[in-house]
C-alpha cells in the first residue's frame, strides 16, 4: 500500500494492481503511450539493498551546490506519495498529482499497470514536464526487472548488496546481484560499494558484457579518516578531497559518501562543469535524510533499518555514539524480513523493547514480534504517537525502527 495512491487512482478512475510484477514490458509500453518522458531525462539511477537513499542525499546535496536544479524518485515513502517525487526538494502537489493522472486515464492506461509502474510512470511524466538539471531515481525492487529500469543513466550506483526481496531476487547473494547489476547500461559508467569477490564479479562480467567503466570502493576509490574528519581519494583520477564532516551517522555512511563523490564525478563531466573541492564538501556536509539515524528532538532517534545489513550498521552506529546509554528499541515489522536475526542483532546493545503493530497488510504482528523477542524487558504498545510523547530520562535514547512503513505512520499521526 502506497498511502493516498488510492485516493487519485479512484478519483480518475485508473485502475492498478497491488502485485508485484517483475519485467518491464508493461511500464515500456505505458511511457510509449505517454510520449517517451524518461528520455528527456538526465540521470543518476541507483539499486542496491542498503544505501541508496543515502547515497542519492550527498549527490543531491553536491548537485545543488553547483546550482543544478534535482528531480527525485524515491521509495518508499516517508509519509505519503507525494513525498517520493520532488523537485528541488517540493514534494509533487495534489493538483500535480490530479493532472498526471489525468494524462493518464486518457491515455488508456488503467488496468494496465501495478501500483508500483503506476507511480514510476507518474514520476517520470512529471519530471520530465518540470525538466530539472538531473534526476536521481531509485530503483523499487531489485533492478534488472524493476519498473525504473527504463532510463539510460550518466552513471549507475549500486552501494550494497543483501539477502532480500528473496521470493522475486532468488536466495543467494549472487542472485541477487545479478538483478541489481542489470542496472548497468552499455557505454555508461557505474560505481559499486563495498562487495564480497564473488558478488563484485557478478558487476565485473556485467560491465564486460555492456563495456562499462566499473568504479569500486575499496579498490579505485576509498576514505579514509584523520582526526574526526574524513579523506576522499581516487588515485587513478589524481583527486583528493580532504576535511569532509558528514551529518548522517555511521560508518556505512563514509561508504555511501564516498559513492556519491565518485558517481557525482560522472555528473560533473556530463554537464562540462569545473571541479570544486569547495563544493563537493559542502554538498556532503550538508546531506540529510528522513529516517537514517534522524534526531527528531533531543533523545528520539528515528531509523528506517529493515534487514539484518541495515540493522548491523544502526547497532555499530549505537555503540559508536551511544556507548553508556540506555537504548529502548520501538519497533514494527514487515513479516517477510529476516525478523529473528533482526531481534538478536538489536538485542545486543537493546536495554527494552517495544513492539508495535503497522497498518499494512504485510505487517507482522506486534504480539508475533513480542513472542519472538529474547528481550528480558518488553511490552507491547498500542498508540506508539502517544508513548513517544512520554518524558525519557536523560541517560536513555530511544530509536524508532524495524520499518520506514512504521516511521510514515508515526509522521502523519504526529502534531
Amino acid at each position: 500500500m502506497i498511502p493516498l495512491l488510492e485516493v487519485y487512482k479512484e478519483r480518475w478512475q485508473v485502475k492498478s494492481e497491488q502485485a508485484i510484477k517483475p519485467g518491464l514490458e508493461a511500464i515500456e509500453f505505458a511511457l510509449r503511450k505517454l510520449g517517451e518522458p524518461q528520455k528527456q531525462l538526465n540521470v543518476v539511477h541507483l539499486a542496491g539493498t542498503n544505501g541508496k537513499g543515502s547515497t542519492l542525499a550527498f549527490i543531491e546535496g553536491m548537485a545543488r551546490e553547483y546550482g543544478l536544479s534535482v528531480g527525485k524518485f524515491m521509495s518508499p515513502c516517508i509519509v505519503d506519495v507525494h513525498d517520493q517525487i520532488q523537485v528541488d526538494g517540493r514534494p509533487i502537489t495534489n493538483e500535480q498529482m490530479d493532472r498526471m493522472f489525468q494524462q493518464l486515464a486518457k491515455a488508456g492506461l488503467s488496468g494496465k499497470l501495478t501500483d508500483f509502474e503506476l507511480l514510476t510512470a507518474v514520476a517520470l511524466l512529471y519530471i520530465a514536464e518540470q525538466s530539472p538539471d538531473l534526476v536521481l531515481i531509485e530503483a523499487g525492487m531489485g533492478g534488472r526487472e524493476d519498473s525504473t529500469n527504463v532510463v539510460t543513466p550518466i552513471v549507475s550506483v549500486v552501494p550494497s548488496i543483501a539477502l532480500e526481496h528473496t521470493n522475486f531476487l532468488g536466495n543467494t547473494l549472487t542472485s541477487i546481484a545479478y538483478h541489481k547489476a542489470g542496472i548497468l547500461k552499455e557505454n555508461r559508467p557505474a560505481v559499486i560499494g563495498d562487495m564480497t569477490e564473488e558478488v563484485t564479479e557478478v558487476f565485473e562480467k556485467e560491465a564486460i558484457q555492456k563495456n562499462v567503466l566499473l568504479s569500486k570502493f575499496g579498490k579505485d576509490f576509498f576514505v579514509t579518516k584523520l582526526d574526526g574528519t574524513e579523506t576522499y581519494d581516487y588515485p587513478l583520477q589524481q583527486i583528493t578531497i580532504s576535511d569532509l564532516q558528514r551529518q548522517l551517522l555511521g560508518k556505512h555512511q563514509g561508504h555511501n559518501m564516498v559513492l556519491a563523490i565518485t558517481a557525482f564525478l560522472e555528473v560533473i563531466k556530463k554537464f562540462e562543469l569545473l571541479l570544486d573541492i569547495q563544493k563537493i564538501r559542502n554538498g556532503v556536509n550538508n546531506a540529510t535524510l528522513a529516517g537514517r539515524f534522524e534526531q527528531i528532538s533531543p533523545n528520539l532517534y528515528f531509523d528506517g533499518a529493515h534487514n539484518p545489513a541495515s540493522i548491523q550498521s544502526l547497532v555499530d552506529t549505537v555503540k559508536e555514539n551511544f556507548p553508556n546509554k540506555r537504548i529502548e528499541f520501538i519497533i514494527g515489522l514487515l513479516a517477510d524480513k529476516d525478523i529473528k536475526t533482526i531481534l538478536q542483532l538489536l538485542e545486543e546493545v537493546g536495554d527494552a523493547f517495544y513492539f508495535a503493530n503497522i497498518h499494512n497488510e504485510r505487517a507482522m504482528q506486534a504480539m508475533t514480534l513480542y513472542e519472538l523477542s529474547q528481550a528480558k524487558e518488553k511490552q507491547i504498545i498500542d498508540d506508539v504517537n502517544e508513548f513517544l510523547q512520554g518524558l525519557v530520562k536523560g541517560d536513555t535514547v530511544r530509536i524508532v525502527t524495524g520499518s520506514l512503513y512504521l516511521l510514515s505512520e508515526i509522521r502523519r499521526n504526529m502534531h
